[in-house]
Formats: C-alpha cells, structure tokens, sequence
C-alpha cells in the first residue's frame, strides 16, 4: 500500500491506524515541523536587519520635538548614494537578485520549468542581500518579496532532498507552502502562511495542502517569535467600538483606501514598465534621480516617507498623527495627515519600480492607516479605529486580498475587537480596488517579468 493510502485508510472512521501507519503519520508530522524550523532560521536574518529601521527611525524630526539634525539629514540623503549602488548591482554581478520575489515564484508556480532559476541558492542570496542594504538606506518598502522567495526556496530544497519523507506533496505544493510559510516566519504571523498561499499562490483549497501549510507556518512563526518577533509587531488597539458604528465608519475608509490603493497598484504597475529600459541601459542616471526623489520626499515629509512605515504606525498607535508644527490649527492637521498619505504612496513606488526587491505589504498597510486615522479624525470618531480599519482596508485595496489583509491587521495591530468594522472596510477595498485596476498587484508585476523574460 503507498505511503498516500495507509495515510487516508487511517483516517476512515471506525478504523484504528496500525503502528505502521502512526510512524508514517508521526515521521511526515517532524518533517512539516522540520521544514517551517529552517524557513524561520532562514527569515531571521532579514528579521534582524528589518530591526535596524526603528533605530534609524527616531533619528528623524517627525515632530516638532525633534528638529532636523546631522545624523537625520544624513539618513534622509542615503537613498541618493545608495539608490544608483543598487541598480548598478542589479544590473551587473547581482541580475538574479533583481525584483520582488513574489512575481518569480508566482510564474515559477505557473510554469514549473522556471522553478529552478527562480529558487536557485545565487539568485535568492542577492536577493536578500539587495533589500538589506536597501533596507538599512531606510528605503519606504517591506520584505515579503524575500522572506516568499526564502520561504519558497528552503521549502523545494527539503522536498527535493527528503522527498520520500514528504511523499503525499508535489514540488508545486511545497513551494507554494513554503512562499506562504516565509510571511508566517517574516512577520509572526501563522495562519497567514496557509492562508497566503491558497488566496494568492495556488487558489487551491485542498486538505492536503492547508494542513501542511499550517503546520509548516506555525513552526516558522514560532521560530520568529523566539527571535524576537512580537506577537502584535504594531503594537494593540485599546479600544471597543459598537458594531454599528465600526460599520458606519468602515464604508468610507474602504472606499478612501480602495481607491488609494488601487491607485498605487496601477502606477506601481507603470512606473515599474516604463522604467525598465531606463534602468538596464542607463542604471546610474535613473538611481540618481530616483534616489534624489526619496531624499527630497523625506527632507520635505520630516522623514515620514523612509523606513517600511511600521515605526510611523506604531507612532499614530502611541502618539498620535506626527506633528511638525506646534500648536498647529485643525485644518493644518488635516493638510498634514494629507500630505504624509501622498508621501506614503509616492515614495514605494520610487523605491520598489526599478526592481529593488522587497515589498508592498508594510507600505500598503501604512497608507491605509493614515488614510483610516485621517477619515475618523474628520468624522470625529478616535484615530485608532481609523488605524484598524485602515491597516486592512489599505493592503486590501492595493492587494484585492481581503482575506489576507484582514489576517494581517489583526494579527499586527491586535485589532480583533473590530472584526465587523475591518472585514468590511476590506472586502470594500479590495471591491473597489478592482475597479480602478483590474489585475492584482502581484499578478500585474508577474506578467511584466514574463515578458521581459528571455525570448528561447
């Protein structure tokens, strides 16, 4: 009988599985386990780099009692000098790290032929090597294009190693298990890994996929806790809203961030195509001025436009909207909340078009909260439900992932006490999201990378 039989004859009631059958259950068990441990050990590294952005962070005037000092000019500048480094890099020595991850690993999962070159241990190694020092020049994107690629990459490694010990997964499966697993190790955030993986890699929902993908997730979520990774990595709401309410106020933040959002989806989109061939004829000219862009977005937004945009959430979280002004008037506020949404926008599409690898998550999340703040504040209701709402409404409209967003919000804000008001404002977003740009995200930079792909 093969491995895949005993396994299901041991799982039809009213029969007891033989000793066999539980070595064959528990042996498959520790492999799942083993494989989510190497994916969080591979994660950790961009974890602790991704940490050096909160250090950075409060070396910015972000409000008016912290003015613009040497070291906060310097931080603001470092995207003008590293920005051109990078591309250069991309261009040269470093080709295969180029680009998010996600876009490679969908059409690798389309296409199994690519797996190879899209995994290979070179290509994701720069990868991640790329959004460190990205990540360091405090460059406004996230990391869930490398910690998918590292995830996907360790996941086909094991199973191409110990294939007989994982007999009931294709390699297809494994990859797409391991991409979703590299978010839950990323971002301790374990039920989003299954979760990714059948809403955006696989639109697959089959037991054998879902289980193994949350206990692979889990284990590389544990490890990221372990390493330092907090269970709500934003921080908690405290704050209960009646429903009534949360739903009153969910309508214009999903429909606000939806538009937003898909805006930032389609001129992502654009920008990253009509750059393309600036960047591989002409990389030290288009870095000089697209680095010169971020310094001049962070000199002209008090340094509210760099980083991945966690350290401002937790801020609006703790303190409030940042205020570069004293004693400011109401409608001064409302300017500024306004100009650090644009800022917020403009400034991960500067940073992500020319193929910089990293991710649109953290951005996406930020707008959204500033935006969800910014709407609340305005209709006089408190900023933190503008933040719980915003958080997945914004990833949702750039995304067309409600499921996904609203995982994530509540698993990095600690928000579930407004579960009514946040699926809502997602399923609205991502609703609306489409109408402004009708392919996601990912799947829009996918088919761009498939056609800049060598012509065979």
């Amino acid at each position: 009988m093969s491995p895949d039989r005993r396994q299901e004859s041991a799982l039809i009631p009213g029969t007891l599985p033989s000793q066999r059958q539980l070595g064959d259950i528990a042996r498959h068990f520790i492999s799942l386990v083993i494989v989510g441990v190497l994916i969080g050990v591979a994660c950790l590294p961009l974890n602790l780099v991704d940490r050096i952005q909160e250090r950075l962070y409060v070396l910015l005037p972000t409000n008016a009692a912290s003015p613009w000092t040497l070291p906060g000019v310097l931080v603001a500048l470092a995207p003008l000098v590293v920005m051109p480094v990078l591309l250069l890099l991309q261009r040269g020595p470093w080709h295969e790290g180029a680009g998010s991850g996600i876009p490679s690993t969908m059409n690798g999962l389309k296409d199994p032929s690519l797996l190879p070159r899209a995994m290979a241990a070179p290509g994701t190694v720069q990868r991640g090597l790329l959004w460190s020092i990205a990540t360091v020049a405090m460059f406004p994107l996230g990391r869930e294009g490398p910690v998918v690629q590292f995830g996907a990459a360790v996941a086909r490694a094991c199973h191409r190693r110990f294939k007989g010990w994982l007999p009931s997964l294709t390699e297809r499966q494994m990859v797409a298990i391991g991409g979703g697993a590299g978010l839950a190790g990323g971002f301790n955030t374990p039920l989003l890994g299954a979760v990714f993986m059948l809403e955006e890699l696989t639109a697959d929902y089959a037991i054998v996929t879902i289980w193994p993908a949350l206990v692979i997730s889990v284990a590389a979520a544990g490890l990221s806790n372990i390493g330092g990774q907090p269970m709500f990595g934003l921080g908690v709401l405290n704050i209960v809203t009646p429903e009534w309410e949360q739903l009153m106020m969910a309508i214009p933040v999903g429909l606000v961030a939806g538009v937003v959002g898909g805006l930032f989806n389609k001129g992502l989109v654009w920008l990253t195509q009509r750059l393309s061939t600036s960047v591989r004829q002409r990389p030290l000219r288009t870095g000089l001025y697209l680095g010169g862009g971020l310094s001049l977005l962070a000199l002209m937004s008090w340094g509210t436009s760099t980083s991945d945009g966690e350290s401002l959430v937790r801020q609006l979280i703790e303190q409030g909207m940042p205020n570069p002004v004293e004693n400011e008037s109401q409608w001064l506020t409302g300017f500024t909340s306004l100009w650090i949404t644009v800022v917020r926008v403009i400034a991960p599409m500067l940073a992500l078009s020319p193929g910089v690898p990293g991710g649109l998550i953290d951005p996406s999340l930020t707008f959204g909260a500033v935006l969800g703040y910014t709407v609340c504040a305005i209709a006089g209701y408190s900023g933190q439900l503008g933040i719980g709402l915003g958080l997945a409404a914004g990833l949702s409209g750039a995304t067309q992932l409600p499921l996904v967003s609203i995982i994530f919000a509540w698993r990095l804000a600690g928000d579930q006490q407004l579960f009514a008001g946040v699926v809502l404002a997602a399923v609205l977003a991502s609703y609306t999201g489409r109408l402004v740009c009708r392919d996601p995200v990912y799947h829009g930079l996918s088919k761009l990378k498939r056609q800049s792909a060598p012509r065979r």
